[in-house]
C-alpha cells in the first residue's frame, strides 16, 4: 500500500462504483473487497483506478462527496476526452463546467486534455488568458476551440 491513499466514503453504492471505475479506466482492478456475509454487498474495498490506489467504505447517508474533491483525468487528446466523457454520461453522470462532470456515485471528475495544460503553461499571459477564457465557456473541453483561442490571442 502507498504511504498516502485516498479513502472514499460512499453511501451504499460501493459495489457499483468499483465495477464502473474498474471497467472504465485502464490499469484498474479490485485488490480486495469485504462483504457482509457470503452474498451480501461489498462493505469495504481496496482498488486501483488508472493505477491510483483507493480504499473505500459504504459509510451510509451521513457521508457525501463535494466538488471540493475531484479526480483529474490526464487525457492524451480529444479522442480520449470524448471517450471518458461519453462513458461517464452513459453511466448517468451530470456535466458541470470547465471539463468537470459528477458521476452517479457523487464523485466529481476533471476530464482534461494534455493540450490544455501545455497551452496554459505558455509564458505569454495574453495567450494564457485567452485559453482560460475559452475554457470557462465550455462544459466538455474542446482542444480545437482552445487552440483557436490561443492562436488568435
Amino acid at each position: 500500500m502507498n504511504k498516502v491513499t485516498p479513502f472514499l466514503m460512499f453511501n451504499d453504492q460501493l459495489d457499483a462504483a468499483i465495477a464502473f471505475y474498474t471497467a472504465t479506466f485502464p490499469n484498474s482492478e479490485v485488490r480486495n473487497a469485504a462483504r457482509t456475509g457470503n452474498d451480501g454487498p461489498v462493505t469495504s474495498a481496496e482498488f486501483t483506478v488508472g493505477g491510483q490506489v483507493f480504499m473505500a467504505y459504504n459509510g451510509g447517508a451521513y457521508f457525501s462527496f463535494s466538488e471540493g474533491f475531484s479526480l483529474y483525468v490526464d487525457c492524451e487528446d480529444q479522442a480520449e476526452v470524448d471517450e471518458y466523457w461519453g462513458k461517464l454520461i452513459e453511466a448517468g453522470a451530470t456535466p458541470s463546467a470547465c471539463g468537470w462532470i459528477k458521476d452517479p456515485f457523487g464523485i466529481t471528475w476533471q476530464i482534461v486534455p494534455q493540450r490544455f495544460t501545455q497551452l496554459i503553461r505558455d509564458p505569454d499571459p495574453k495567450k494564457v488568458k485567452a485559453v482560460m477564457d475559452a475554457m470557462m465557456t465550455m462544459v466538455k473541453l474542446d482542444v480545437a476551440t482552445l487552440e483557436r483561442a490561443y492562436d488568435e490571442a
